[in-house]
């Protein structure tokens, strides 16, 4: 076993044994989010999670629900708004879902309510231009406490819910409260999804080893309520939901990723990714897809993909490239994309920065940006 592995089994061990709140100030600290997903050594003869395979058909609205044969998954909002006096800020939501061993033979049968081979993990952020809150839960799956029911469609975690009118994931609402920081909001879309990579299987890295199932919907309508230090806001804007899932993310030569989410206009979205060698920090294999509200979309060649950072902030001694140069000459996209908070870290058991961001150049508009491994 590797030891992206050994720390993956020791950190979901730590919540079964000690509980989610014990293993979160004991055990997390120093975890990121490659160790918390896993690399190729995550699969054994013991433990032989389901594999991502070409050619597999992505169904809606089936494929909104859980996959618990499979590693890890997650539901994943951000949104760009703007409050009632035009000054903008972005919000982000985020459900996990871990696997300990897949559910098969003896795991399958619960011996106690308590039981479970699933644990889910939620994190919610708020950012403006000079502020950035960040929080997180952790449960085990229990109808109680944590899970994603199928009719209506929800995906929840204590009061952190996401809950829909119907079986779709519109129209829907999204309510998360923490001690400084909450939302309460209204999504709506009608746009078809967009599916990543081949038709919803998206690779991962150069030698095809690592994939994962991946669809979006970059075209989302968001209003509702931002409360920040007690004071509540009026906001609307747009949003954007992937939803992805692998039984494996990394390898062992992949130290992290950046990834956007670029609106280039009220029908035109860009998703734009690499990931970065571990030795030299470089991009190992990168991925863009330009899409459009009415579903049609183009792959853009991984040699006509350039990203480049462009400046650094540094955080309690970590730098972040927090401005980027993203040029797509064959689609004559030519992007300078900047944080509109370069302070976006998120303190969390697992650290990553993450926060909106804005587009000036060829197109201009509004966006968020994940940095791991940093």
């Amino acid at each position: 076993m590797s030891q992206s592995a050994s720390k993956l089994t020791l950190l979901i061990s730590s919540l079964f044994l000690f509980g989610c709140e014990d293993a979160q100030q004991k055990n997390m600290g120093t975890q990121n989010m490659g160790t918390l997903l896993g690399n190729v050594d995550t699969q054994t003869e013991s433990n032989p999670f389901t594999p991502v395979l070409k050619g597999v058909e992505l169904t809606f609205p089936t494929d909104h629900q859980a996959h618990p044969n499979f590693r890890h998954e997650w539901w994943y909002l951000t949104a760009n708004l703007i409050d009632e006096e035009g000054n903008p800020l972005g919000i982000q939501w985020t459900q996990f879902r871990f696997a300990a061993a897949p559910p098969t033979g003896e795991n399958e049968v619960k011996k106690t309510e308590w039981q479970t081979q699933q644990i889910y993990m939620a994190h919610s952020a708020v950012t403006t231009q000079d502020k950035h809150y960040a929080d997180e839960k952790w449960s085990r799956d229990q109808a109680a406490l944590a899970g994603v029911d199928a009719s209506p469609f929800r995906v929840y975690l204590d009061d952190w819910q996401w809950t829909s009118s119907t079986d779709d994931l519109f129209p829907a609402t999204l309510n998360a409260n923490s001690e400084q920081f909450g939302y309460s909001l209204k999504l709506t879309s009608s746009a078809p999804y967009q599916k990543q990579g081949e038709q919803g299987y998206s690779t991962k890295s150069a030698d095809g080893q690592v994939a994962s199932y991946y669809y979006s919907q970059p075209f989302i309508d968001v209003t509702g309520q931002v409360t920040i230090d007690g004071k509540t806001h009026q906001v609307s804007g747009k949003g954007w939901i992937d939803r992805e899932w692998s039984s494996q993310f990394l390898l062992d030569s992949q130290q992290g990723w950046d990834w956007f989410a670029l609106r280039l206009s009220e029908e035109t979205s860009l998703v734009v990714f690499q990931l970065r060698d571990t030795k030299t920090g470089k991009a190992s294999f990168s991925s863009a897809k330009l899409m459009q509200q009415d579903g049609y979309s183009i792959a853009i060649p991984q040699k006509d993909i350039q990203l480049e950072a462009a400046k650094q902030t540094e955080i309690q001694g970590h730098n972040y490239p927090t401005e980027w140069q993203v040029s797509i000459p064959n689609q004559q996209i030519e992007l300078t994309v900047s944080a509109l908070n370069p302070n976006a870290k998120m303190p969390l058991s697992v650290p990553y920065w993450e926060g909106p961001v804005r587009i000036d150049g060829s197109h201009s508009g509004t966006g968020y940006m994940e940095l791991t491994g940093y």
